[in-house]
């Protein structure tokens, strides 16, 4: 299964796992930009959202997301902090559309995005 169930996302914040969501992709007339979401547990017992737009530089043979050029390189990440899991996940649903049945563990971002190589290319 690669999405996390509720109780598995709520759980894997909790004990400091990231998790991360696919949020799609923009079509400008000169490029292409593919938007990720991240939150994270910080050492402070805060929760943290990481909003992140690349450059659609992949293909079939080169997926690793991480590696793509950020649209943004001088501030790659908008950043917003949380004192709950709860405050966090609701900043997520309500400013980025992030679906709660679509978080996915980290690495899993990749699948995201070669899902998204086979409706683009058709």
């Amino acid at each position: 299964m690669r999405y996390l169930l509720p109780e598995q996302l709520r759980a894997n914040l909790s004990i400091g796992r990231t998790v991360e969501q696919w949020l799609g992709s923009a079509i400008f007339p000169n490029y292409v930009t593919l938007r990720t979401l991240t939150i994270s547990k910080e050492r402070d017992s805060t929760y943290t959202t990481s909003y992140v737009e690349y450059f659609d530089d992949g293909h079939e043979e080169f997926t690793d997301m991480y590696a793509f050029s950020y649209l943004h390189p001088d501030e790659p990440e908008l950043l917003n902090n949380f004192d709950s899991v709860e405050e966090a996940l609701q900043f997520a649903l309500t400013n980025y559309n992030a679906k709660p049945d679509k978080f996915v563990n980290p690495g899993m971002i990749e699948d995201e995005y070669r899902d998204y190589l086979k409706t683009r290319n058709k």
